[in-house]
Formats: structure tokens, C-alpha cells, sequence
């Protein structure tokens, strides 16, 4: 019995200790390939390069949005690329919304590799460069899909912004992680925490959270959580039939369009988008 113990706990640290030392490996997925917007049918949307202090390059889309509409800085989950987001770029900007889309470092072709600290640093450099750009913050919309709520959450506590809407938002990474492995002690070796529970509450925008009822990797009871926790105003719409990745063939899309009209009524749109794209987009 004792050997039996002892070749156990030896499992469980070895596993404890490939998670720890390969965690980011884990959140992270991303794609490096570095594709041009007109490449994928976005032809006014140009390719926008960051330079960080530390010399890593950030690459990043942005469509300017029509005269009187909102622009979308929009942070994106843990997979996939730029590219692969081209359909919900297309979306918005087909109804005059600007949107300033960032890369997180290792994807689309950025330097480096992603982390916490840096992703909400270069997140404020993107929000700065926007407003450089001359974009109000009040005409500026912070979106957070999946693992890229983590970053708007945290930036909504610390710059003025219109508005800010959650895509299948977490309540913790460490949370998301107990759940993956409930035989592991997650909390006490997560580097990368993205708390919004801590941080929601701290959030004075107009707030809209999306989630699908259906999203196996990040249930829809994290996302109404993290709605009684925010301050108004606040609006909560779960997506009936909706998963994680794909609640935008539910309705989602509506909802969201819906929900800006509201916070910048009569501004008018076009009903017709330059860039014609596939509505979608991978997570």
C-alpha cells in the first residue's frame, strides 16, 4: 500500500509540475501567420503595427468607423488568428462601426510570446494609439471574447470608454482551470489569473455581457456572475442553442448591433459593407 502511495504522489507531482512549468503553452494557442486585411476581402481595413518598449512588434487591423459611430477595440480569445476573425470584422464595419482589432504577442505576427502583464499593457497601447488617431473614448467600445474579456475587463478599470461588451466571459482563468482539473491545485502555480470577478464591479461603462447557453468550455454561469456582480448600466443576453464558438449563427450578432444602436442612437450606418466577408469567426 505504501509503494502503491508513493508511485501516486509521485504521479501527481510530476503532472503538477509539467502543468506548472507548460501553463501558458496550455492558455495560449496562438497562429503566427501574419495575413494582410485584403487578403481575406478587407480592403479598408488596414494592417496597424505597435512598437512596445521592449521592441516587440504588435500587430493589429483597423477600419475607421463612419462619421458619428463607435470604433471597437476588440481583444480576442486564446486561438486562432487575425484572419480567422475577418467575418466579425466585416460585420461591424458593414454597419459603419470602426474597430482597432490587437494581436497578442506570438499571434498574427507579433514578437514575443503572450502573457498577462503583457497583454494588458499592450491593450492600453492600443486603446492610446486609438486616441491618438483621434478617436473620443466615449465613441471607443471595448470587446472582450473568451480570454480577451480578461484584458477589456481590466482596461474598463482604467481608461474612459463608451461602452464594453463581454463575449463568453470567464469569472477567473483559475476558475476555468479547477474545472479542467479538479484533482490539481490550479490556484496556487496559476501565472496568469485574468481575475474579472475581483475586477467587474469596478466598471462605471455601459456593460453588455454575451453568452451562449450551450458554451461547454466556459459556462454561461460564469458569465451571469460576473452580470450581478457589475454595476449598472448593464444588460445581460444569453444565446439560446449558442456554444462558445458559435452563438453568432444564434443571434448574437443582432443582439450586439442592437445594443450599440441604442448607446449611439441615430448616427445612421450603411447597410451595404465595402468588405464583404463570411459573418463568423474562430475562437
Amino acid at each position: 500500500m505504501v509503494y502503491v502511495l508513493s508511485v501516486v504522489l509521485v504521479v501527481f507531482l510530476a503532472l503538477g509540475g509539467l502543468l506548472w512549468s507548460q501553463q501558458r503553452m496550455l492558455l495560449y494557442h496562438p497562429d503566427p501567420t501574419r495575413v494582410a486585411p485584403a487578403a481575406v476581402g478587407l480592403k479598408s481595413v488596414e494592417e496597424v503595427v505597435i512598437e512596445a518598449p521592449d521592441g516587440v512588434a504588435i500587430i493589429s487591423w483597423y477600419g475607421r468607423a463612419l462619421p458619428g459611430q463607435p470604433t471597437i477595440l476588440y481583444f480576442h480569445g486564446n486561438g486562432s488568428n487575425l484572419a480567422g476573425r475577418a467575418g466579425r470584422v466585416g460585420e461591424y464595419m458593414a454597419k459603419g462601426r470602426g474597430i482597432m482589432m490587437m494581436s497578442y504577442r506570438g499571434y498574427s505576427g507579433s514578437g514575443g510570446k503572450p502573457t498577462e502583464g503583457d497583454n494588458f499593457a499592450d491593450a492600453r497601447r492600443a486603446y492610446d494609439w486609438l486616441r491618438a488617431e483621434g478617436v473620443a473614448a466615449d465613441d471607443i467600445i471595448l470587446y472582450g471574447e473568451s480570454l480577451g474579456s480578461g484584458v477589456a475587463v481590466k482596461l474598463a478599470t482604467e481608461v474612459p470608454v463608451g461602452g464594453i461588451i463581454l463575449d463568453a466571459p470567464f469569472t477567473s482563468i483559475a476558475d476555468v482551470g479547477t474545472r479542467i482539473y479538479p484533482y490539481l491545485p490550479v490556484r496556487t502555480f496559476l501565472f496568469d489569473c485574468y481575475d474579472n470577478r475581483s475586477r467587474i464591479g469596478d466598471i462605471r461603462a455601459p456593460l453588455l455581457i454575451v453568452h451562449g447557453d450551450r458554451d461547454e468550455l466556459i459556462p454561461i454561469e460564469m458569465g451571469r456572475e460576473l452580470y450581478r456582480k457589475a454595476s449598472e448600466p448593464k444588460e445581460f443576453a444569453a444565446i439560446t442553442g449558442g456554444g462558445h464558438n458559435d452563438h453568432y449563427l444564434f443571434g448574437s450578432y443582432d443582439v450586439i448591433q442592437a445594443w450599440m444602436d441604442v448607446r449611439f442612437p441615430a448616427r445612421g450606418g450603411r447597410d451595404v459593407a465595402e468588405d464583404a466577408s463570411a459573418v463568423g469567426g474562430a475562437e
